[in-house]
């Protein structure tokens, strides 16, 4: 059966934690990159941000597609095959592990993420090839030795791990906090290992404005930040070419005929490597 038609049954646990009367930033992404993953609440809110700042859907997209050039970059030229995916959001298409195992069959991921809903959705959809391994932690980010411990069921902590942290660490409000948070994770990981952040900059009044009328809309707030701020998250890091950039600028020739690498959005990511 493909994945697309894996009937999606959340157990009673899980659906009581589902909250619609506010709106959330997985589903609320996830209508942004055309997925059917949310609820009326999440619409609204999207269309009325999208009349403030239409670029958004822009940095949804291409966001996206940011995830699969670093995914392949990992698989193809630094030989990962381990990914732990933190924050991970509503599957749609080319996920961290469709990306990597279409490239090494044998790549093992495992996926974070404390929403309810992304549970129910994960378990359904989120299958492995029989050479590797995919599975879903029910814990968020404020976690970091508990994700650790839990993730050694899947991967080889002795082995390098590729940390994928995308559009998830705006919801730290202080950036200190938020580099905290990320070097407790990478503390948990040998040398070889990479770091992958991309999140949402301050880098237009338009995404600016954007922001602020997210958070006035109830849901978990989300702070864009400036790019030294997503910088900071790579320091002591080996930065990949070219560096921290704009995600559509972020090796966009490379094997993705979807790429923009002309076009100018607010969101800047990096690949890193721990020596």
């Amino acid at each position: 059966m493909p994945e697309d038609d894996v009937p999606l049954v959340a157990a009673d646990d899980i659906r009581a934690r589902i909250d619609t009367s506010t709106p959330h930033s997985a589903r609320f992404w996830n209508y942004f990159v055309g997925g059917k993953d949310n609820y009326e609440i999440d619409r609204q809110t999207g269309d009325q941000i999208k009349e403030i700042f239409p670029g958004l859907v822009d940095v949804a997209r291409t966001s996206r597609q940011f995830l699969g050039r670093a995914v392949r970059y990992l698989a193809v030229e630094q030989g990962i095959r381990q990914f732990l995916d933190v924050g991970t959001g509503l599957p749609t298409a080319d996920n961290t592990h469709q990306v990597a195992q279409r490239y090494a069959p044998d790549s093992r991921t495992v996926y974070v993420d404390s929403d309810p809903l992304v549970l129910a959705h994960a378990r359904a959809l989120l299958t492995s090839t029989p050479e590797g391994s995919t599975a879903y932690l029910d814990a968020d980010l404020y976690q970091p030795e508990e994700i650790l411990k839990a993730a050694e069921s899947t991967l080889d902590l002795s082995r390098p791990v590729a940390l994928m942290i995308l559009n998830t660490l705006g919801h730290v409000e202080d950036p200190a906090e938020a580099r905290e948070l990320v070097g407790r994770l990478l503390a948990g990981l040998p040398s070889g290992s990479h770091l992958v952040v991309s999140d949402s900059t301050a880098t237009s009044e338009g995404m600016v404005a954007a922001s602020a009328a997210y958070n006035r809309s109830g849901a978990v707030p989300y702070h864009v930040r400036s790019v030294a701020e997503i910088a900071g998250f790579f320091d002591g890091l080996e930065l990949a070419d070219p560096g921290v950039v704009q995600v559509t600028r972020w090796r966009a020739e490379e094997n993705d005929p979807e790429a923009e690498a002309d076009a100018a959005v607010d969101a800047y990511g990096g690949v890193a490597r721990n020596a």
